[in-house]
This record gives structure tokens, C-alpha cells and sequence, in this order.
């Protein structure tokens, strides 16, 4: 079974992502901020990461980074609020896959992980 980190501050969108992943028979792990994100990923190894840009404490770019430097083949897509984009174009050069803009479509985030763990 394919697990799903799911990164945000924000507990409603990690309460929808982790409901929507779960229905499709992906396991689901949820942090609010970067030292819970860090420390998830460490122990469950997840196969992708869903990540929020802007998060108290740790922001997104520093999170995966160090999600990266755990391990160079994990996935993260990022989740901003803010189409800023030195901030998305610093995300894709540190080695996010993707990103999408809030308030996203649920289901297109949905499709793009089936395929990205489908690969």
C-alpha cells in the first residue's frame, strides 16, 4: 500500500486530502508543521509527500529540503496559497514534482498522485 504524507497548517485541508486519499486505498499521514512533517517521514518512509508552502515555524522550501536530503527519490508536490512565483520556481529547483495554487481541485491533485505512484 502507497502511503501519502499530507503537509498543512491548516486542519481542514489536511481532514479533506486525508479523506479523499484513504477512499482510494492509500494509507495517509498528516502533520501540521515541519518538525512533525520531518519526523513522519523519517519513521514511515511515505511514497509522496503533499506539502504546504507556507507553514509556522518551517516554511515549505525548508521542509523539502530536508525531506530531500532524507531521501533524494521522495515525491513532494507543493500547495501554496500565493501564485509568488520566485517561491514555486525555488520549490522546482530544490526537486518538487509539481505544485498547484489554492483553493485547488481536490480531484486533480488526486489524479496527479494516482499517476505519480502508478509510474
Amino acid at each position: 500500500m502507497k502511503t501519502i504524507l499530507i503537509v498543512d497548517d491548516q486542519t481542514g485541508i489536511r481532514l479533506l486530502l486525508n479523506e479523499v486519499f484513504k477512499k482510494e486505498g492509500f494509507q495517509t499521514l498528516m502533520a501540521a508543521n515541519g518538525a512533525q512533517a520531518l519526523k513522519q517521514a523519517e519513521e514511515n518512509s511515505p511514497d509522496i509527500v503533499l506539502l504546504d508552502m507556507k507553514i509556522p515555524g518551517m516554511d515549505g522550501i525548508e521542509i523539502l529540503k530536508n525531506l530531500k536530503r532524507m531521501r533524494q527519490d521522495i515525491k513532494v508536490i507543493m500547495m501554496t496559497a500565493y501564485g509568488e512565483l520566485d517561491v514555486i520556481k525555488e520549490s522546482m529547483v530544490s526537486g518538487a514534482c509539481c505544485y498547484y495554487t489554492k483553493p485547488f481541485d481536490v480531484f486533480e491533485i488526486r489524479d496527479a498522485v494516482k499517476e505519480m505512484l502508478t509510474d
